[in-house]
């Protein structure tokens, strides 16, 4: 096992382009002191985002929660419905649902991808049910296509969490352009980021005048306030900072693919590890790197996080608990139930360090950790 002088290895480490690149970008903002309402910054890195995922339009935000807030207010669906979503997620994709006074109604997810179980959807449409919020997990990618036929179906709209999915391509298809709209986090962890930030994708021109009115007050172009909007705009260090990044990603994708792949090297083969399998058809931006103790009688999860935690070495039980779980949801939804596969999968994931800059060496370290206590 490693020395415990080795340097610490945190879960993740963000991304950041050249420091004089960055300084070169802002400069202008000392001239033109224009630091926030839709800068220049701010309008190049939507129409560089438009270019690189491949959709019509990017409305960016403070955070990607603001976005997923603002969207579920500006598809205009019926106040108090229900959307169908899954519990192995982020507290934010919940929180959005609830805050906006809908109700959360939580599907079972696939044990192959995490994802959004599409069988277990229509089984739990009501006359209530307003819409579906699937999430793209660690870079992997719903089936939209079942999801979005069952959405037609019945008349729903489809909003993706796609806060993991930056980057990713399926047969050539970026997952920008699914459903009636898609959030992506441009936090600071994430595979590219504004330092904190977030952006909406979608196809409609009629809601990218509605977003923009609901990021800035519910103000509209004539200086009218035509409702009680609210305020989530980015600023234009953040764009700066996006529009540097942005000019790197290729990049740092490719390192994350590094990474990836040296850990599959010791990890692949190994009985009682399950690792996230990427198909053929789909580039991959190797968000995260998820490892699933298959054999808890032999090896735990919490067992290898506190072996990696002796070792400064710090991992993620990445999602868990599930949201349903949540202290305050726990009174409204039995989880273990409603949700069994993704209660197990809550129960045994680790994502493990993951990050451009992580070396070889690091690897082989976190590695040796795993792997002493799968074969102690």
């Amino acid at each position: 096992m490693s020395e415990k002088s080795s340097r610490t290895i945190a879960v993740t480490r963000s991304s950041m382009a050249p420091l004089d690149e960055y300084v070169a970008e802002i400069t202008p903002l000392w001239e033109s002191r224009w630091l926030t309402n839709r800068g220049e910054k701010h309008r190049q890195l939507e129409a560089d985002l438009q270019e690189y995922l491949q959709s019509p339009h990017v409305s960016l935000f403070t955070n990607g929660h603001a976005a997923l807030e603002c969207a579920l207010e500006a598809l205009e669906l019926l106040a108090g419905g229900e959307i169908i979503t899954t519990p192995f997620t982020f507290a934010s994709t919940t929180h959005a649902i609830t805050r906006k006074g809908f109700k959360p109604v939580f599907a079972d997810i696939k044990s192959t991808d995490y994802t959004l179980d599409p069988e277990k959807i229509e089984a739990l449409i009501t006359p209530n049910t307003v819409a579906i919020m699937p999430v793209h997990v660690y870079g992997s990618l719903c089936d939209t296509d079942a999801v979005e036929a069952i959405a037609k179906k019945h008349g729903l709209k489809v909003i993706y969490d796609a806060a993991h999915a930056f980057g990713v391509k399926r047969d050539g298809v970026s997952a920008a352009t699914f459903g009636d709209a898609s959030m992506f986090s441009f936090h600071a962890t994430k595979v590219f980021n504004t330092i904190e930030g977030g952006g909406l994708t979608f196809t409609d021109d009629d809601l990218a005048t509605r977003l923009d009115e609901w990021k800035n007050f519910g103000i509209a172009a004539d200086g009218q306030t035509v409702f009680a909007g609210g305020n989530g705009k980015m600023n234009e260090f953040c764009a700066a900072m996006g529009i540097c990044n942005l000019r790197h990603n290729d990049e740092e994708i490719a390192k994350r693919k590094h990474a990836h792949e040296r850990y599959v090297e010791h990890l692949g083969n190994i009985e009682g590890l399950k690792l996230l399998e990427i198909p053929d058809n789909v580039e991959h931006n190797y968000a995260y790197f998820p490892v699933v103790f298959e054999d808890a009688s032999h090896t735990t999860r919490d067992e290898v996080a506190a072996a990696l935690a002796d070792e400064d070495i710090f991992a993620r039980k990445y999602f868990y608990p599930l949201t349903s779980d949540f202290a305050c949801y726990a009174d409204t939804y039995d989880a273990q139930h409603d949700t069994p596969i993704a209660y197990d999968i809550a129960e045994r994931v680790l994502t493990l360090p993951l990050y451009a800059d992580l070396t070889d060496d690091d690897i082989d370290r976190i590695c040796n950790v795993v792997l002493s206590c799968v074969n102690k």
